[in-house]
């Protein structure tokens, strides 16, 4: 833990890690994909969340594929899926203390899009703590776990590498980011996906809380 002492860019993944995986927010985002999909591409349901998950499995996310087989307009898409009521997520105030303690920078890199960041950090009581958000529209679209978006975003924010961590809940986004020279930390949790390679070796930490664990860096700050 001491050798984050010199962290200067803390780096958040939005969904299922500013916020836990189990308060099922993305599953509203997931029901509106299902639904796009269904009305634009003229299929059921069922047809839909097959199409969905395939795209997503094998482009990074299911705007990638509706772009690339279906011509898909990505910002009606982006608008559609994260107009989601999550009035009922209730404000994360330990999140909140920890957060307002780190004085060093502090980023949100996202496959969502801008409105969606604003909507759920709005909800948590944390819209206003961080310096900056990379989302899927800086990227041009390309997702994590593409490299390009990695690179973008340490360009745009000016970012060094060596003095960075990326906190993710998807095990195999943290490639790119360790690649690079970044302190990586994956959020643990059962997703199927999401824990994939999850034992690979450039996972420099393995968490259960982002708030607990931001309470040890600041602990050992003023130790």
């Amino acid at each position: 833990m001491k050798n984050l002492l010199d962290i200067k860019f803390y780096i958040f993944d939005l969904d299922n890690t500013l916020y836990s995986g189990q308060t099922k927010v993305f599953s509203e985002v997931d029901k509106k994909m299902s639904s796009y999909i269904s009305k634009k591409l003229n299929v059921d349901l069922g047809k839909a969340k097959e199409i969905q998950k395939k795209y997503f499995y094998e482009s990074g996310t299911t705007l990638s594929g509706l772009m690339k087989y279906d011509n898909i307009d990505p910002y009606e898409f982006l608008e559609f899926v994260h107009d989601i009521d999550i009035s009922w997520l209730p404000k994360d105030l330990i999140l909140k203390k920890e957060l307002e303690k780190i004085k060093e920078k502090k980023y949100i890199f996202t496959n969502g899009s801008h409105s969606h960041v604003q909507n759920v950090t709005k909800q948590l009581g944390i819209n206003n703590l961080f310096d900056g958000v990379f989302a899927i529209t800086d990227a041009n679209f390309i997702p994590k776990p593409h490299l390009e978006p990695y690179k973008k975003l340490i360009s745009k924010f000016n970012l060094d590498p060596k003095k960075s961590i990326l906190i993710e809940d998807i095990a195999h986004n943290l490639e790119q980011a360790k690649n690079l020279g970044m302190k990586t930390c994956w959020l643990e949790n059962e997703e199927v996906f999401a824990k994939k390679d999850a034992d690979k070796p450039y996972i420099d930490y393995k968490i259960k809380n982002l708030p607990s664990f931001l309470q040890e860096i600041n602990v050992l700050k003023v130790a």
